[in-house]
């Protein structure tokens, strides 16, 4: 997998014991991402700008590290006490994906769920707008959802799904073990999704739009979780 840019390739030479190669740019002078590569032992490709363009879909500001692909966890490697999980139904946009995870790193969410098929994956793109965040994070990849709340029930999780035509988000008392389901960016969370969960949670709208961008939605009820248990 290319991995470009440097906030991305810091967490990726920090955090990541698979690197296979560093391209450089020849003017290359970050010193802290130079020492980091220094210490893993692994001598920089140097290459012209166009070539490293030609490598990367996007902007790389000179670096590109080329790693192994990503390794997803087992769904037991997720489940908390006092537990906080993210299930994501068919989400399709890279960007959304990668600013839930960096939201879910920086809030110390347990994990995020995704399905097998019809979703995003970790890639490229991922890593870039998660800046190097899904590195650092438990990202489950399950067959069947449905399955996966059964599962997770039996384990003591309870499921919100967030949905416009659900309770106010904020008026409801999260179980000590919460799992958030955020649907797709066009049809939202699956009918059968919606029937497995305990509550259907709604983010009130004043303005002109019926919903918010999934990552912004995701950001608010994660941390009204946090926010609860807090007090």
């Amino acid at each position: 997998m290319i991995v470009y840019g440097k906030n991305s390739s810091h967490e990726i030479l920090k955090n990541c014991k698979s690197v296979k190669k560093v391209y450089l740019d020849r003017k290359f002078n970050d010193k802290t991402l130079i020492s980091l590569i220094e210490k893993l032992k692994i001598e920089p490709i140097l290459c012209t700008k166009f070539e490293l363009d030609e490598l990367a879909n996007g902007n790389h500001q000179g670096i590109i590290v080329d790693i192994e692909e990503f390794d997803y966890c087992d769904i037991d490697d997720i489940i908390k006490e006092q537990g906080l999980i993210v299930m994501l139904d068919h989400l399709e946009d890279t960007h959304n994906f990668g600013a839930i995870i960096r939201t879910c790193l920086a809030a110390g969410v347990d994990g995020i769920i995704i399905p097998k098929d019809r979703s995003v994956k970790v890639n490229s793109t991922v890593m870039k707008t998660s800046s190097g965040a899904a590195i650092r994070s438990k990202i489950c990849m399950v067959t069947n959802l449905n399955q996966t709340i059964k599962y997770l029930k039996e384990k003591g999780y309870w499921f919100y799904a967030a949905d416009m035509n659900g309770e106010n988000y904020s008026r409801i008392e999260y179980a000590p073990n919460t799992c958030l389901i955020i649907g797709n960016e066009g049809s939202g969370v699956s009918e059968l999704v919606k029937k497995s969960s305990d509550y259907i949670v709604s983010i009130p709208m004043k303005g002109q739009f019926e919903s918010l961008n999934a990552s912004v939605a995701t950001g608010i009820l994660i941390y009204e979780v946090i926010r609860q248990r807090s007090h």
